[in-house]
């Protein structure tokens, strides 16, 4: 056979089988950004279970300190998809940023952690507290600033940091802050520690939107198909983790987990949901409400701006 005719075979084997593995096995890479938290379970259990590849979605998963941090990068457009706090997606939209909600993650599921020995028994001994929080962005801080609002406070009357999640229990350990606020499963693994729980924010503010899956505006306009399976990978993962929350724990990742049994009580403190049904949006639409009397909105969005209409 002609050398010129078999270099031809060559190459054409070698795009074909470059093909497959860029195509076949996932076509263009999705990057699905999450934080450090059991609220983003439905991502994990899918991706442990190899659904998104079952479905020809080649994902590439990356982890983000806060939600800030996350919709910076959806801004920038190094990510798609995220699962992050309603909060900072409220904000970057309310900026210009072009994403959509397409899905519920969960609701609830914060609490604001104190050392035992701080002397914090009411939310009126945390004036002049070292208190971490996940950032200004993060949907803790505004849950942190409307607690204190409704009991006659200002986030002013403490002294607020930042930090990442998961330094939070070893400084509330050594005394380096007397409390935080932050999200599952950190709360029980602090409490299992020997922290008490001042409050969680179911009774800050009941029932409250938390996590949601969000998508880019490009994401949803390029790959609609791609879009929809994502929302049937997350909602079947979402019924997965509801109807077998022990299972679904040991299928989180080992950095996030560090107790499988304290993370199955922690997913069973709080539900997990999918969709955007109209008692949801509306939740939602109250929660922003609240952003713009606490000043953190300053103005309200639209829901059309905010929830992906899918046809």
């Amino acid at each position: 056979m002609d050398n010129k005719i078999i270099a031809i075979i060559i190459a054409i084997v070698v795009v074909c089988v470059g093909a497959y593995f860029v195509l076949g096995s996932g076509g263009e890479e999705v990057t699905i950004g999450y934080l450090p938290s059991d609220h983003d379970a439905a991502l994990f259990v899918a991706d442990a279970q190899g659904k998104y590849a079952e479905n020809g979605i080649n994902t590439k998963l990356v982890q983000f300190n806060n939600g800030g941090d996350l919709m910076t990068a959806m801004a920038s457009g190094d990510v798609d998809v995220g699962y992050v706090g309603i909060t900072p997606v409220l904000s970057s939209i309310a900026n210009g940023v072009p994403v959509k909600v397409i899905s519920a993650a969960q609701v609830e599921g914060s609490g604001i952690v104190v050392a035992s020995d701080s002397g914090i028994n009411s939310v009126s001994d945390l004036a002049g507290k070292k208190i971490a929080t996940p950032g200004e962005a993060s949907i803790q801080h505004m849950l942190l600033t409307y607690y204190l609002e409704q009991n006659g406070m200002s986030i002013n009357d403490l002294k607020v940091s930042s930090m990442k999640v998961p330094s939070m229990n070893d400084a509330l350990k050594t005394g380096k802050i007397d409390g935080m606020i932050t999200f599952e499963p950190y709360v029980s693994i602090a409490e299992k520690n020997g922290a008490k729980v001042l409050t969680d924010s179911a009774e800050i503010i009941p029932n409250h939107p938390c996590c949601v899956v969000v998508a880019s505006d490009k994401f949803i306009d390029e790959h609609p198909n791609e879009t929809q399976k994502i929302l049937k990978i997350h909602e079947d993962a979402t019924d997965f983790i509801n109807n077998n929350t022990d299972e679904a724990a040991k299928m989180l990742p080992s950095d996030i987990v560090s107790d499988v049994e304290v993370e199955k009580s922690a997913m069973s403190g709080f539900p997990f949901i999918s969709g955007l049904d109209d008692e949801y949006k509306q939740n939602v639409m109250d929660f922003m409400d609240l952003e713009v009397n606490l000043g953190i909105l300053k103005k309200p969005i639209s829901e059309d701006k905010i929830f992906w209409q899918s046809s």
